[in-house]
């Protein structure tokens, strides 16, 4: 693995410049209000605007053909900047690296501009009532229609659908097949006829997520993703994405653990070595993710099963960082938006994208080889 990162600091130059001239003085809204949802909207479009909103993709879709080395630089200097969250992520982090795999030319070509400009956000339409880490249990269908397919059922906890425009998402094609078998990967309105969004508050009121119902709701056949009946390998390309360092990038938690550090600067305790060396372990935890996200894509494959040692990682990280700010605040800590909004968010980390309890029966039994529980 080289670490030479010579070759990358002229783009790592360009984009920390830019950031500096553009990233907004006070804090957009939040993303989860609809007045913080068109201000991060527009603050992708001035990202595409520069180029820097997709900056691995192709450059007829919006990017620049950068490099997994210069994306992760990239995303080093977005998050040190404090530039605001993506609000197309599950779009661009999610939805587009499953196009790239098993997407149509013509899928590529009408979703992807669109995507990387904000003119359309993406929500994630996955957890049912009865099928949430067992998604593999999902009862929504998608029956073959004229020219297409008609949707019902619910979707719940659809991150993004209370504002966005479009979702995507597993449903059962086949009503007599069960579990991973008879599956479609679709995309689909949210604005289309016999689509009802309930959007869901946070403990703060805020509509992080929505419930969605279908009541025949027509997808037509150029939105399929991949092939009807191979539902479920479409659907797991997009966790391998969600659980490795497309979603959390290395940057991300970078920057939480120097903030961490300047936290401690100017109000810990020397005499408390505990918590010092909490902040140290959160720091040096950061740069090991850093390490392993290089050695990723030095290796230039498919991680599969080993993004869950990823996500089982950098979701218990993002927990202890924000634990160690709030133990250093005290009392204070409650008054303290960004630390203590952080804090809750992370909390949530271990659960979606897979409960880690889940991610650890799929390293041991896929990565390690381990026999499955109950079985000798």
């Amino acid at each position: 693995m080289d670490l030479d990162l010579s070759a990358v600091e002229p783009f790592r130059a360009e984009v920390r410049a830019w950031l500096r001239a553009h990233v907004p003085a006070a804090a957009l809204p939040s993303l989860e209000t609809e007045a913080g949802f068109a201000a991060h909207r527009a603050w992708e479009r001035e990202l595409y605007a520069a180029r820097l909103s997709v900056v691995s993709w192709p450059r007829e879709y919006g990017g620049r053909a950068a490099t997994p080395l210069e994306w992760l630089v990239f995303e080093e200097e977005y998050h040190a900047a404090g530039a605001p969250a993506r609000v197309g992520q599950n779009g661009v982090n999610l939805l587009a690296p499953t196009l790239f795999r098993h997407g149509t030319p013509e899928q590529l070509a009408r979703v992807l501009p669109p995507m990387a400009s904000g003119a359309e956000i993406w929500a994630q339409a996955w957890s049912e009532p009865e099928a949430g880490s067992d998604l593999a249990s999902l009862r929504a269908t998608a029956t073959r229609t004229g020219g297409g397919w008609l949707l019902n059922g619910q979707k719940t906890w659809s991150s993004r659908a209370a504002f966005a425009d479009r979702g995507f998402g597993p449903f059962r094609a086949d009503p007599e097949s069960r579990r991973h078998h008879g599956l479609i990967y679709l995309m689909f309105a949210l604005d289309a006829d016999g689509v009802t969004r309930r959007p869901i508050g946070r403990l703060d009121g805020k509509p992080a997520f929505a419930e969605l119902f279908f009541d025949d709701v027509f997808v037509p056949d150029r939105d399929v993703i991949g092939r009807p009946g191979e539902g479920w390998r479409v659907a797991m390309s997009t966790t391998g994405n969600e659980r490795g360092l497309t979603l959390r990038s290395p940057g991300r938690f970078l920057a939480a653990a120097d903030r961490l550090v300047k936290l401690w600067r100017s109000c810990g305790d020397p005499a408390d070595t505990a918590l010092r060396d909490r902040v140290a372990d959160a720091w040096i935890r950061a740069r090991a993710y850093r390490l392993k996200g290089f050695e990723t894509i030095s290796r230039g494959e498919d991680v599969g099963a080993a993004a869950s040692v990823n996500k089982i990682f950098w979701s218990e990280l993002d927990v202890a960082l924000h634990e160690t700010a709030l133990d250093l605040l005290g009392p204070d800590g409650e008054l303290d938006g960004e630390w203590l909004e952080g804090y809750v968010f992370s909390l949530a980390g271990p659960i979606y994208a897979g409960t880690n309890e889940i991610q650890r029966d799929i390293v041991a039994e896929r990565v390690l080889g381990l026999p499955r529980a109950g079985r000798s």
